[in-house]
């Protein structure tokens, strides 16, 4: 869906407290989350705009933001 947020938070509300933890005491994590969030705005800024982009670069962001959400996600299965 265009415009839909997919920030970590809201991937992964029931791990808010632990996200937060680790943003907050893991430089690694928190550069990871950033990375993800940073991409993920700007990926719904360029739907959201309309703004002229190829399709497969799109989908280059698109598949990089999902592999990051999956280190993300290991991250967190790791240090629960």
């Amino acid at each position: 869906m265009l415009g839909e947020t997919h920030d970590i938070l809201h991937e992964f509300p029931n791990l808010e407290e632990t996200i937060r933890n680790l943003r907050h005491n893991d430089l690694q994590f928190a550069g990871l989350v950033e990375k993800h969030d940073n991409l993920d705005n700007e990926i719904r800024n360029l739907e959201e705009l309309n703004q002229p982009i190829d399709d497969f670069e799109m989908e280059e962001m698109k598949k990089t933001r999902a592999l990051l959400k999956d280190q993300i996600y290991q991250y967190l299965r790791d240090n629960r």
